[in-house]
């Protein structure tokens, strides 16, 4: 056990980086925050995929005014993959969460253009989609944003 003497011991936040001790951000994490993270984890690593297998979804959602929309379905599916990856991962979990929130925060144009335009498969032609819900898809994305962030904040300290 490390000891230091009473006038140097440290303070605050940076009490709990001692040796012996976890890293707030690797502790004690519960059950269902675990379990939890390996879904969300999951879902975005499937979700990348999906990007590159099948891009004629992604890319007919891409708002038009946006450059090179077949590029872009790759740099986000991409970025979903590495995202899902990294965020299992306890020392880079905070970074690979605030990643995910600015994700969800650039791709929320699409989303916004999938409800405003009515878009739906087969074709993606405006006024072919669900409206209920394509506007039901835009609260979820705080959610989903809330999810990643509940991972950018220490974990319980185990008793």
């Amino acid at each position: 056990m490390w000891h230091e003497a009473p006038h140097r011991r440290r303070r605050g936040p940076e009490a709990r980086l001692r040796p012996g001790r976890p890293h707030p951000h690797t502790g004690a994490m519960g059950r269902a925050k675990r379990v939890l993270l390996r879904v969300m984890a999951a879902a975005y690593i499937l979700a990348g995929f999906n990007h590159l297998v099948n891009p004629a979804f992604y890319v007919a959602i891409i708002p038009p005014g946006l450059p090179n929309p077949e590029w872009l379905n790759v740099i986000s599916g991409l970025a979903e993959i590495v995202l899902g990856v990294f965020v299992l991962e306890p020392r880079v979990r905070v970074l690979a969460a605030w990643g995910i929130i600015a994700l969800l925060i650039a791709v929320f144009p699409a989303n916004l253009y999938v409800a405003s335009r009515n878009l739906g498969p087969p074709d993606f032609a405006p006024g072919t989609g669900n409206a209920t819900l394509n506007w039901a898809r835009l609260p979820l994305q705080a959610l989903f944003v809330a999810w990643a962030w509940w991972y950018t904040r220490p974990d319980a300290e185990p008793s």
